[in-house]
């Protein structure tokens, strides 16, 4: 659906469509009373430096001061955050932020002693503290943890070191993100009859669905024309991340970015490869579904900005208000049990999410989970898009929830790697509800189209993108200039390998070639392939949890509540998916064939 509407100022936002955010405080000056006094928890941080192999007592009462600075801090964060992200161009919440971060760096560089001392702690003297005081039981997982990373633990000058740097270290994505959205802007995009449709990060891809391909096409044009113009500052941004990833990673003695951000988080490398030779030998599948979707378009040839416009026949955008998107989702989540959907449904009486779009707001969707409650930004668009999204982050905010309830917080926290499962899972429910209440043959495949985008732009698409962070981290690691010629030459080549010759080859959608300057995730390093993982692992739960009732929900849930209280494959093995064995992935790949083909037999 194409939006052409006056995107409004926040102080002009209905309330009732904005976050509860006075649940952490009920202002900003209660927010600065809280912030000046927590400024002097570095130093009480420092004051243990030095004391934690002394006995079992010191070490227990270490955690547990360590684990309560972090409640405290928690809100703190989460608050700034919240109110930036509410309007980027905010003078005062970019300070309130910027001194929250800094403050953070500081108990970083306060708390540099941990990682040392916890790792220098004799294995056999730390067996006798479990024996002399078990309360220390708690955190053996963490102490376990913690001290399998002993050759990437440095002194602690060294950890003093970096952790002082923290705050630079985040220059590269502060600058991505306020300049993307709040200093760029976009001329309207033209639709067929000449009428202007407002052109912003958040309308963008409302706009290349739109049935009007004039108006496609111009808007196609015009935003990469606006990201183009700034490529080589975008570039500069994007490589600046690369290399202070990769400094990272040498400082801390591993072979690679990759093994950097995976080791950690007890992934092995073997799964991220895994993942793209997976995708790679199922391509002619997305070559199958890119010649469908010429021919339904009836166009001689498929361009990029085609690949969202709506195929089936007589289609238009269907108009979902967020109150009809809430109660579908909600009927979906039943398959989950009574307690997961009463806690759903609070969540909205509880104004859990930020619903609309206003100038200056982040774009996007995310959640931030809280132990006061969860937190969901959203742009909310009145559209089939936007209902998933909804869905997508209420599954976060449920993994969030439940893990903050059932973990104590040291293992509230789940890692990335695990943190799409949830929330895509839920998007498959809601598929499934959706399609088991429509008989109508136009609607039906309507919804099998719009999953079958979901397995593109999730399964192919984050894939691609998680290509080509690997070739680019690779390339850095060489020793080879990152510029925005090379960014582009890469992202061109992998656009055309995912999405066959059939879609944009030769010169007419070069402006794609820039695409890589506007995903901000490439700010997380070696985030987006979890989405794919993710993905694969919630086809697999979901359709477990459907066909096996009562038990699939019992896993699940125990899954959801687990945190971090064991490695993620675990977990996940715990719920029913085993991610190890490339399986969850070709299935996935087998089913979204199998969507295909039931699109054809629908369609032509």
């Amino acid at each position: 659906m194409a939006i052409n509407k006056i995107i409004p100022d926040r102080k002009d936002q209905n309330p009732a469509a904005c976050w509860s955010i006075e649940d952490l405080f009920p202002s900003d000056a209660a927010w600065e009373e809280a912030f000046q006094a927590c400024r002097d928890l570095p130093e009480k941080a420092a004051a243990w430096q030095g004391r934690l192999g002394e006995s079992a007592q010191s070490l227990l009462d270490y955690l547990t001061f360590s684990e309560n600075l972090n409640l405290q801090i928690e809100p703190l964060y989460v608050y700034a955050l919240l109110r930036l992200d509410e309007d980027t161009a905010h003078p005062e919440h970019q300070s309130m932020h910027g001194r929250c971060v800094s403050l953070l760096v500081r108990l970083d560089s306060a708390s540099a002693f941990e990682g040392p001392e916890l790792t220098a702690i004799p294995e056999e003297t730390l067996n006798g503290f479990y024996t002399q005081l078990p309360a220390l039981e708690k955190y053996r997982r963490f102490l376990t943890k913690a001290r399998l990373e002993r050759e990437h633990i440095l002194s602690q000058s060294e950890e003093t070191l970096l952790a002082g740097v923290g705050e630079i270290s985040r220059g590269p994505s502060d600058i991505f993100h306020s300049f993307t959205d709040a200093d760029m802007k976009f001329p309207p995009a033209l639709d067929s009859e000449g009428n202007e449709h407002t052109l912003t990060n958040g309308t963008y891809i409302s706009l290349m669905e739109s049935t009007d391909r004039a108006l496609r096409k111009d808007a196609f044009i015009k935003f990469y024309g606006v990201y183009g113009s700034f490529r080589n500052t975008l570039a500069a941004a994007l490589n600046a991340e690369i290399r202070k990833s990769l400094f990272f990673a040498k400082a801390r003695k591993y072979p690679g970015v990759l093994a950097a951000s995976l080791h950690p988080v007890e992934v092995p490398e073997s799964v991220y490869h895994s993942l793209i030779e997976a995708v790679h030998k199922n391509l002619n599948k997305m070559y199958r579904y890119m010649e469908l979707r010429k021919k339904l378009l009836g166009v001689d040839r498929l361009h990029m900005y085609d690949i969202y416009a709506p195929i089936v026949p007589g289609e238009t955008s269907e108009v979902i208000s967020f109150e009809r998107a809430r109660d579908e989702i909600l009927a979906s989540v039943q398959a989950l049990g009574e307690d997961y959907s009463r806690v759903a449904a609070e969540s909205f009486r509880q104004r859990w999410m930020d619903v609309y779009e206003n100038t200056g707001k982040r774009s996007g969707g995310y959640c931030c989970g809280t132990r006061v409650h969860p937190y969901i930004l959203l742009n909310y668009t009145d559209d089939l898009k936007s209902e998933f999204t909804l869905a997508h982050e209420l599954g976060h905010a449920m993994h969030s929830y439940l893990s903050n309830k059932y973990q104590p917080p040291v293992y509230s926290s789940y890692v990335l790697f695990v943190a799409e499962v949830a929330s895509t899972c839920n998007e498959a429910l809601l598929m499934h509800h959706l399609l088991q209440n429509t008989t109508d043959k136009r609607k039906r495949a309507v919804l099998i189209n719009y999953f079958l985008e979901q397995f593109r732009t999730t399964l192919y698409r984050q894939t691609m993108f998680a290509e080509f962070e690997l070739e680019t981290h690779r390339l850095a690691e060489a020793g080879e200039t990152l510029n925005a010629q090379k960014f582009c030459e890469i992202y061109y080549k992998l656009n055309q390998l995912y999405y066959g010759e059939l879609v944009g080859s030769g010169p007419a959608d070069l402006e794609i070639a820039v695409e890589w300057s506007r995903i901000p995730h490439f700010y997380q390093r070696f985030y987006v392939y979890q989405y794919a993982t993710g993905f694969s692992a919630a086809m697999a739960l979901s359709k477990r949890i459907l066909k096996d009732g009562e038990e699939a929900v019992r896993d699940y849930l125990a899954f959801l509540k687990g945190g971090c209280s064991a490695d993620p494959l675990s977990l996940l093995r715990t719920a029913g998916v085993d991610l190890s064995t490339p399986k969850p992935v070709e299935d996935a790949l087998e089913q979204f064939g199998g969507l295909i083909e039931e699109l054809e037999e629908l369609l032509l």
